[in-house]
């Protein structure tokens, strides 16, 4: 088969709302001459997320990252933090860099996410809280984790990294848990180029993370917290209030591709896929299994060979990452890193494009 892709196609590519839209909005940063500091824009943004997710409090903030270790400092976190080896470096980073030590529990095989019961398996005396990730928008077993929190006294802060516009059990799943962190990074399904949010129903918990993204100033501008710069700017403010927008569109489009993509490869004998409950998934990823690693390294190779690069996300498992001092062995995880694939999804990727990419699969 000849190479008909000539530009490279990524394992994904951001949304970009039409650029007049963005300008427009823009003209009012220049026109008041306000670039941060909770400016208009955060706040409209702020705003329009509330209304759109269904939710009681959001606070905008400079990434994903930033949004984790705001939520650990306001819950006063020390000791050990429960978390999964399966997922973004971020997630463990964030742990550490706020004196915390993370401590894996591994995976289900089939949801890819956290296990409840390994997580009961985990806790000591020295557990102050949950991290569990919903992994490429996936639920955990919110209802499992919230009864072991309550049992020994823990909090939970999800990682909703990948979850924006996720539905379950009728609320938004980023409204779940003491605190929730969500990331809307360029390479998200809803992205500000950078930032993200942690998103509360506790007034005080709410109260102390506005203070803890600006120095730990509060409303009179009196310093009374340990804080740190955590501030969306107005221009990336700008930037997810012209794609929230679309933000619709784009899932609805993710779907139809994801759709796609199964009703190409679900005969493949040897690729399985996620499971996640109906109705409470974005697509915004397309992940699949291969039966070996050895066959996702042929898989690969091919794709790479026609300008088509997928990724290895997550790989390796984070207990295999030499700047984390964990050195136990994941079975489940590992496993998973070993054998996962995402394939290219996006808003401009074309449906040609993916009958191709699944005819190249299916003859490697």
């Amino acid at each position: 088969m000849q190479n008909k892709i000539k530009k490279p196609i990524y394992v994904t590519q951001p949304f970009l709302p039409p650029l007049s839209e963005y300008m427009d909005i823009l003209e009012g940063v220049w026109e008041r001459g306000i670039l941060t500091h909770n400016g208009p824009l955060v706040q409209q943004l702020e705003k329009e997320l509330l209304e759109y997710l269904n939710i009681k409090k959001l606070v905008a903030v400079t990434s994903g990252t930033i949004a984790l270790q705001l939520a650990i400092r306001a819950l006063n976190l020390s000791g050990e933090i429960i978390t999964t080896p399966f997922t973004w470096i971020a997630t463990a980073s964030a742990i550490m860099w706020e004196n915390c030590i993370p401590v894996f529990a591994d995976v289900q095989p089939d949801t890819f996410n956290i296990d409840p019961v390994k997580i009961e398996e985990k806790i000591t005396d020295r557990t102050s809280a949950i991290m569990p990730v919903h992994v490429f928008s996936n639920p955990c077993d919110v209802v499992a984790i919230q009864k072991i929190a309550d049992k020994y006294g823990l909090k939970i802060i999800y990682d909703a990294a990948h979850a924006m516009g996720v539905n379950y059990e009728g609320r938004s799943l980023l409204d779940y848990g003491d605190i929730t962190a969500t990331s809307f990074h360029a390479t998200k399904i809803f992205q500000s180029g950078e930032g993200g949010a942690c998103i509360t129903d506790d007034q005080q918990l709410f109260e102390r993370l506005r203070r803890l993204r600006f120095f730990g100033h509060d409303e009179n501008k009196d310093i009374v917290d340990e804080g740190m710069n955590g501030k969306m700017t107005e221009v990336h403010a700008a930037l997810g209030l012209a794609s929230l927008k679309w933000l619709d569109n784009v899932l609805l489009d993710r779907r139809e591709k994801y759709e796609l993509y199964m009703h190409l490869l679900e005969t493949c004998d040897f690729i399985t896929f996620q499971k996640f409950p109906p109705d409470s998934y974005n697509y915004s990823y397309f992940p699949v299994l291969l039966d070996n690693e050895e066959r996702l390294v042929t898989v690969t190779e091919c794709l790479n060979k026609h300008n088509i690069y997928p990724r290895r996300y997550f790989y390796p498992a984070l207990n295999m990452v030499n700047v984390i001092s964990v050195r136990q062995h994941y079975p489940v995880a590992e496993d998973l890193a070993s054998r996962i694939l995402c394939l290219p999804l996006f808003y401009t990727l074309g449906k040609a494009d993916i009958e191709y990419i699944c005819s190249l699969i299916m003859e490697c």
